[in-house]
């Protein structure tokens, strides 16, 4: 078997590929390359666990980030286990084939307690006091302190949040290296993240993202030179490309203005009350799931969102099949954005009663997806104080939140999720062994066997 890597470059395509990029832009000469259809909704969860199992997600049933867990009324995003994911994965198919063969995992989504033998995954840890201290999970567990005591601490608040950075992908990229020194793995899988930052915040900006290329092809080129001294099979590969869009749609308060949303108050301020609603939205970037609890609605309210100034189209039934997303988990209707437009999870009507967690970096407790948690108002001038003020207030023992993130989705300046017209916008895949490319486009799905081809090469 051959020794491959996968090195996944969240957000590259062939648009941002060129003097930002010299290192990629240089592998990609010498070598061969593939647009890739991306899967709907081209968002991580869905496109990675479509790339590791070859099946769509009416399949392996990976519909978004997160869906509306019926048994518990409740949205739930960015779950961790791997047995959320009801296909076999890559390395279970090669493991069959020879078990002699290994694979490492690093920071690749769904990544707990799968059959991978080497894996890395951001794990904070949340204290009693309410407190939440980076950290992270790794198999086999000693790992996780072998990695530590190398490379320090993972740096998860430049993972996501206002503080992200290229500290948290070149971290992943050091603990990838250092897992292969020890364990040497016949396929290892690598997430690079940090193209996904600026991009949403700034969309396709040159005059700001261009540090951020020179960053990550950095990162790349440090990890490639390693890899090529090993005599491995590379490949760089991404999930989405990320487009500008400048008007977001917020699903849920339409919903409310036509009385299908239920809303509990707590301590004077709104939640969702999704088992209770008729209707509800659970927005996913620039896809977004309906689900119905009153059945008989789905008419009208499919009627209902088609009109939305922003709506491209609105799926269901026979649509929802067609695009493979007719899957238990997937919501009765699927609202799918115009090349401008995006949808908030936003369901509040006046800002004072927003729930506390909306003005918080909480991927968990949000019924939908924020990238504002990436933002703070540019407006406020004092933001940074207000940072420090609390950090010290917490290390001093007393309870605060960092309630600094705007309620301003007009901001996010990028996204992704919905199929975009030019193909210089698709996900790459990039090889440096040109033999394995011969399509000038592949499918999703065929992603998973030009991967197997790479191990299988000898």
């Amino acid at each position: 078997m051959q020794k491959t890597v996968v090195i996944n470059v969240v957000g590259l395509t062939k648009r941002l590929i060129g003097e930002y990029t010299p290192f990629i832009k240089s592998f990609l000469e010498q070598g061969k390359s593939t647009f890739v259809t991306p899967v709907l909704p081209a968002v991580t969860c869905s496109a990675q666990s479509t790339y590791l199992t070859g099946k769509y997600p009416n399949e392996h049933g990976v519909v978004g980030n997160g869906w509306y867990f019926k048994d518990e009324c409740e949205v739930k995003f960015w779950r961790q286990s791997n047995k959320l994911v009801q296909r076999d994965k890559i390395w279970d198919e090669l493991k069959k084939a020879n078990p002699d063969f290994t694979c490492a995992n690093h920071f690749w989504w769904y990544n707990m307690y799968s059959s991978a033998d080497y894996s890395t995954t951001p794990r904070p840890n949340y204290l009693a006091d309410g407190r939440k201290t980076p950290d992270f999970y790794s198999h086999p567990a000693e790992l996780r302190d072998t990695l530590k005591a190398e490379l320090g601490e993972f740096p998860l608040f430049q993972f996501w949040g206002p503080k992200t950075s290229i500290k948290s992908s070149q971290w992943i990229a050091d603990a990838t290296i250092k897992t292969d020194k020890l364990h040497n793995p016949t396929l290892t899988f690598v997430y690079l993240p940090h193209l996904d930052y600026n991009l949403q915040r700034h969309g396709l900006n040159f005059d700001i993202i261009s540090k951020d290329l020179n960053e990550i092809d950095a990162v790349v080129k440090q990890l490639v030179t390693y890899y090529q001294e090993q005599n491995t099979s590379i490949v760089l590969l991404s999930e989405y490309g990320i487009t500008n869009v400048n008007n977001p749609i917020h699903l849920n308060r339409i919903l409310r203005n036509e009385g299908l949303i239920s809303i509990r108050i707590e301590k004077g301020l709104e939640l969702l009350d999704a088992g209770a609603s008729k209707a509800f939205a659970v927005a996913d970037h620039q896809i977004a799931h309906i689900y119905l609890n009153d059945k008989s609605l789905k008419g009208k309210v499919k009627s209902l969102l088609e009109k939305v100034k922003g709506v491209e189209k609105v799926l269901s039934d026979e649509e929802l099949q067609a695009s493979h997303l007719a899957h238990e988990r997937c919501g009765d209707l699927v609202v799918v954005a115009d090349a401008d437009s995006w949808f908030t999870y936003y369901f509040w009507l006046n800002d004072a009663v927003a729930p506390d967690y909306a003005r918080m970096v909480d991927i968990h407790k949000k019924p939908g997806y924020d990238p504002v948690e990436m933002l703070t108002d540019p407006k406020d001038k004092f933001v940074m104080a207000k940072v420090i003020f609390k950090l010290l207030k917490k290390k001093l023992g007393f309870r605060t939140v960092l309630d600094i993130i705007p309620l301003k989705a007009e901001l996010v300046k990028g996204s992704h999720g919905r199929i975009p017209e030019d193909t210089d916008d698709y996900p790459i895949l990039i090889s440096n062994n040109s033999d394995l490319i011969s399509e000038k486009m592949v499918a999703s799905t065929d992603v998973y066997h030009i991967l197997k081809q790479h191990v299988n090469l000898n």
